[in-house]
Order: structure tokens, then sequence, then C-alpha cells
């Protein structure tokens, strides 16, 4: 199986993205970075700051939430995937604004998505300021939920990725597993296969677990460790591993060599969907985060004192996992895959 034969071809996603933005001619003096960012979010001049705006939604990881009627963790995941965006250009988030589009706005359902929106903005230290939800029977079988973050950076701790130069050193921290994209090729293979998402999960792996239950995992959340080492340490790259996998790093800096030489084992769960989708590990690695979430690129003199934040914050595992050096692709080195 492929990301493209479940109904997701990235390359064709990508032209279409071009095509929305070239139509987009209005532009402020007071905007920062290249036409539409080029990053994970987009930045506009505020004084000494940087106003940082992005916006993601959870994706078709909700079908399993329906499927399951378990609706308290996607909230969860609605904020990490905008926050874990925000932090990639060195900022601190601050508030969130919610979209719910549903079919049948009941207070059950919509109560438990509000809990798991709560817990991911405990767990990023924003708040939840404003929202909107929309009754769509005639779009919405079930329901959609999106977001978007408001962050702050200062305009000189900017992080972009050009400082990220040969010689700099790859920070990885683990995931929790599938997190919130990939969900199209996932569940493929679980109804191509004749699973159910309420049957234990295969083996002595997740003892007591069913499919659904590890489907459902809530994305992680890297503010509270990223925003302290941001304070302490002159970060040159931060990359945040969703759709595209290791394609993604080549979204900070295209202009050097991303050497993954040590990388996180990937949890069951990929081995899970590698072996019952009979996925290549090329289409494995540019379409999941297989055991890595974040990546942050530092100096090879700021390893240490990183690595010590890091490990100190943070509830993933933490360890260097790569290096930088001269050229313009991203190679995963074990495996001999080039991106």
């Amino acid at each position: 199986m492929t990301y493209a034969d479940s109904g997701v071809d990235i390359l064709k996603e990508n032209e279409a993205i071009k095509q929305i933005i070239s139509s987009f001619k209005t532009k402020r003096k007071d905007k920062i970075g290249k036409p539409m960012g080029g990053h994970y979010a987009g930045m506009i001049e505020f004084g000494e700051n940087a106003l940082v705006l992005c916006t993601d939604g959870v994706g078709s990881k909700v079908l399993i939430a329906h499927e399951l009627k378990k609706y308290d963790t996607v909230g969860i995941d609605c904020i990490a995937m905008n926050v874990n965006d925000a932090i990639c250009v060195g900022a601190e988030p601050l508030a969130f604004a919610d979209y719910l589009a549903i079919n049948d706005p009941k207070p059950e359902i919509t109560n438990e998505i509000g809990k798991g929106l709560e817990k991911g903005a405990a767990l990023s230290n924003i708040s939840i300021i404003s929202g909107e939800t929309a009754s769509l029977p005639e779009i919405i079988n079930g329901f959609d939920l999106a977001g978007t973050c408001l962050a702050y950076v200062k305009k000189d701790r900017i992080v972009l990725g050009e400082k990220i130069k040969p010689g700099d050193v790859i920070i990885g921290l683990s995931s929790t597993g599938i997190h919130s994209n990939g969900y199209s090729l996932a569940r493929r293979v679980v109804t191509e296969n004749n699973f159910s998402y309420r049957e234990a999960f295969p083996g002595d792996i997740y003892p007591g677990k069913t499919i659904g239950e590890i489907y459902l995992k809530p994305t992680q959340i890297y503010v509270k460790e990223t925003v302290t080492l941001l304070k302490k340490i002159n970060v040159h790259g931060i990359a945040h591993i969703t759709g595209s996998g290791l394609r993604k790093l080549k979204r900070i800096n295209k202009n050097v060599k991303f050497v993954i030489d040590d990388p996180f084992e990937p949890q069951p769960v990929f081995k899970f969907i590698q072996k019952y989708g009979n996925i290549d590990d090329c289409e494995m690695y540019q379409t999941f985060n297989m055991g890595m979430g974040l990546v942050i690129i530092v100096s090879k003199e700021d390893v240490n004192e990183s690595l010590k934040i890091l490990k100190k914050h943070s509830m993933s595992d933490v360890k260097i996992v790569g290096r930088i050096e001269k050229g313009k692709d991203v190679l995963h080195e074990p495996l001999n895959l080039k991106f």
C-alpha cells in the first residue's frame, strides 16, 4: 500500500497548495519571512515582537474516535498539531481558537471534545479564547475538528533554519505513536485486513489495548521543553515531523544535508501498519513520524547543554539522532533511504 493509494497524494497536494498561494496578492509591509511563510507558521511584526499564526486539524483520526465513541482525546491532537508548529519558528504559544464542524451537535459528544481541548491547552500553557461550532448535516458526516494558534516571538529570536550549517547536531524527541497524520493509510490497513478497532492489538505488544486505543493515542505536545530551550540556547532549526515524515526537514533548510544515523526505534504500531499494509521503508518514512515527533538542530558547542535542558523538561525520550553535512538531501543511513 501507499499513501497515494489510500487517497492522499503528497506531491499532488503540494501542487494544489502552490496554486492556492499563487492567488494571494495582498501583502502587508510588516510581514516576516518568505511568501506564505514558507515554514510552519506565518508572522507579522508587532513592535519588538512577531505575532505568529498557524492552523491545522486532526484529520481522519476523528473517524476512529467516532467509530469507538471516544471523543476525549482528539482535542489534545488539535491543540498539539498547532502549538507544535508554532514552536518551530521559535515562538511561545499564547492562545487558541477551535473550529468544530459537526452533523449533529450532541452535548455528550461536544463535552468530551471540549475536555480534550482543555487538556491540550493546559499541557501547552495557552488559553482557548474563541471558537466556532458549525452544524453542517448536509456537508459533514460525523465531525471535523481544527483550530488556529496565536503565538509570539522576539524578532531577534525568530528561528527559520537559515542558521543551520554543516557540523550542527540533530536532536530528536520521540513521538507517542502515529500522532495525527497518515491516517488515511493507517485506517486502510485496518479495513483491508478485516480488523476491528475494538479487537485486541495483535500479539502481546500492547497488553489489554485495542487497535483503536493505540490508533487514538494523543499527539505529544513539545511546548514546555522547547520554549525552555529557546530561552537559553541559540537554536538553529526546529522541525515538527508530521505528514511527509522525514521530508519535513527540507521545510526548514533546503541547502544542507540532514543525516539521520541513529534514529529512534519506531513504535510497534508502525511495524503493524507496515506488515499488514505491505508498505516499503521509504513510504513509511515519508508518511509517518516513525517514532520521532520533533527535531531540534543546534551547534556542536550547545549540544550537551541542550540535551540537559530537554531531558529535564520533556516527557519524551531525547537523544542525538544525526548531524548536518554539506549537500541537499535527507538521508536515513541505517536503511539507506534518501529524500
